[in-house]
C-alpha cells in the first residue's frame, strides 16, 4: 500500500472509488434513495475532473489499484475521505487518517473539521474528533444527513 499525492489522470479511478464506498459501506446507513441522490449511476465527468483537480487529494495505490483517497485543504476541512467498498476495513483508512494528521502537523493547522457521513463518524471518533453539529443537508432534492465533525490540534501532539 502507497500513499502518493493526486495526479492528472487519477480522476475516473477515484470516481470508482467514492461510487464504491457509497454503494457498497454508506449503504448500510441510507436508504436507497439517499444513496442514489449522493452517488448517481450517471455522473458528470468533467465536473467531478474539476472537483479532483481543486481538492487534490492523497490517493492510495495497493497493488496498482486505486483504493482509497482523502483530502486535507489548507483551512483544516476535510472534503472528501473515501475508501472502496473492496477495500474497506483493511486498515487502509486509517493509514489515510495518519496521513492527514501528518499533514496537518507539518502544515501547522490547529483544526480539523469535516461533515462526516453516518458511516463514517465512529471512525472519525476513534481519532478523537467530536460532532460539533448534526446536519439535514440536501443532495439532488434528497436529505442525506452527516455531521459536522471537528478535532483540534496541538503542536506537542501525536496522531
Amino acid at each position: 500500500m502507497h500513499i502518493r499525492n493526486f495526479r492528472s489522470g487519477d480522476e475516473l479511478a477515484l470516481h470508482a472509488v467514492f461510487y464504491s464506498a457509497v454503494h457498497q459501506v454508506a449503504s448500510q446507513y441510507y436508504t436507497a434513495e439517499q444513496i442514489n441522490a449522493w452517488a448517481p449511476p450517471a455522473f458528470d465527468a468533467a465536473a467531478w475532473t474539476v472537483r479532483m483537480r481543486e481538492i487534490r487529494p492523497f490517493v492510495v495505490e495497493n497493488a496498482g489499484e486505486l483504493v482509497a483517497y482523502a483530502d486535507v485543504q489548507p483551512s483544516g476541512y476535510i472534503d472528501h475521505f473515501f475508501v472502496s467498498g473492496a477495500s474497506a476495513r483493511q486498515g487502509i483508512g486509517t493509514r489515510l487518517m495518519e496521513h492527514i494528521h501528518e499533514t496537518a502537523y507539518q502544515q501547522k493547522m490547529t483544526l480539523l473539521t469535516a461533515n462526516v457521513s453516518r458511516s463514517a463518524q465512529a471512525f472519525f471518533e476513534r481519532f478523537g474528533f467530536v460532532v460539533v453539529e448534526y446536519r439535514t443537508p440536501m443532495t439532488r432534492g434528497v436529505v442525506v444527513p452527516n455531521a459536522l465533525m471537528k478535532k483540534e490540534l496541538s503542536p506537542d501532539e501525536s496522531s
